[in-house]
């Protein structure tokens, strides 16, 4: 019997994590499980019920109640598909204090060992190699500048027809990346064993094809 595969992608935001890793999941018959969004539909609910970001005892209550789901690539939320309200730029700017709160992360963290519990995943986040699968098959660790990454979550957001300056998303950003990095636990950290690789100059396909190599066994 072939063991168990988990590919665990860490990163800070825009570096292409989410893009990367469902084209991977297909590619290497993996499914994918976007920790992100865990944390985003819990700021959502949040926003929707009106609680204050720092009544952190709500909020914990409120994952506990909750049901995530993952189907056909789209996120549900106790049943509904709330894929495009949890990549609104109100979410965005309250989910990283939100998944710094330490019971909220043991309770998510607890479900997304569940949903990987016996099948070959990729997953991503900040602290998957760190916390959530410390001994995770294949480690990455994708990264790209904080412009680069700015300019594409201006290009993604143009896309879907959302009107955010650059500079309001490369400040978003920048107060993402200083939360990451210093939260109390499960906090953005590279390690040694993870596999290094800066996107900014790479393509979707050319990042796509780095890891399909390492999880194939082709180097």
């Amino acid at each position: 019997m072939s063991r168990q595969k988990i590919v665990a992608i860490d990163g800070p935001a825009g570096s292409g994590k989410g893009t990367v890793a469902k084209i991977l999941s297909k590619k290497c018959n993996l499914v994918y499980i976007d920790t992100g969004a865990m944390y985003r539909a819990i700021a959502y609910l949040t926003l929707k019920n009106n609680i204050d970001i720092t009544d952190e005892d709500k909020i914990v209550s409120l994952a506990r109640d909750s049901k995530i789901d993952f189907i056909d690539g789209k996120t549900y939320l106790n049943g509904v598909d709330v894929s495009s309200e949890i990549r609104t730029m109100e979410v965005t700017k309250i989910v990283s204090p939100i998944s710094s709160i330490v019971k909220l992360r043991e309770i998510l963290v607890d479900m997304q060992r569940k949903m990987a519990s016996d099948k070959d995943v990729i997953m991503e986040g900040r602290d998957i190699t760190t916390v959530v699968f410390p001994n995770a098959t294949y480690k990455f660790y994708l990264d790209a500048t904080l412009e680069e990454r700015a300019l594409r979550r201006y290009k993604e957001n143009k896309e879907k027809g959302m009107d955010v300056s650059l500079e309001e998303i490369k400040s978003n950003i920048e107060k993402r990346d200083y939360n990451d990095t210093h939260k109390k636990v499960g906090s953005l950290t590279r390690t040694k064993d993870s596999i290094y690789i800066d996107s900014t100059n790479l393509t979707i396909d050319e990042v796509v094809e780095k890891m399909r190599k390492v999880i194939e066994e082709e180097v």
